[in-house]
């Protein structure tokens, strides 16, 4: 298996309850090693711009306001298979429909409010990083 890198974001519902550590520590404990973080704020036009893929389904206005509305945490995971790993970890996007143990049935508010983002594919992966991430910041 190869060693890949997926963007990882903790979500507003989340870093408002100060579940960054305990969501952390869920990436770690399946192997997955932080290689960059940061805490920032976006603002509603880099939401929009990160979620441009969205920009057409109806929930895009509220999901940009939504991630705009208290900080995040982004970071880069690198690990064996990181993108389909990182997705285990989080669980289905549907809190109700995540398996025990995965952070979104853990720590989820609602569909909306899920708690963490994380990149879908391999390709997205690399746009995601370099999305919020120089080369330099990436360190593992």
């Amino acid at each position: 298996m190869a060693v890949t890198r997926t963007l990882s974001i903790i979500k507003p519902d989340a870093t408002n309850r100060n579940l960054t550590g305990k969501i952390n520590a869920k990436f770690e404990e399946a192997g997955l090693r932080i290689v960059a973080q940061k805490r920032i704020r976006l603002t509603k036009e880099q939401a929009g711009k990160f979620y441009e893929v969205h920009k057409e389904r109806p929930f895009y206005d509220e999901l940009t306001t939504f991630m705009s509305s208290a900080p995040v945490v982004v970071q880069v995971l690198e690990g064996e298979n990181a993108v389909a790993e990182n997705r285990r970890v989080m669980g289905a996007t549907n809190p109700a429909d995540a398996d025990p143990g995965t952070i979104r049935k853990e720590f989820a508010l609602s569909m909306g409010e899920n708690s963490v983002h994380g990149s879908d594919s391999d390709e997205n992966a690399a746009i995601e990083i370099a999305f919020f991430f120089a080369d330099t910041e990436i360190v593992g």
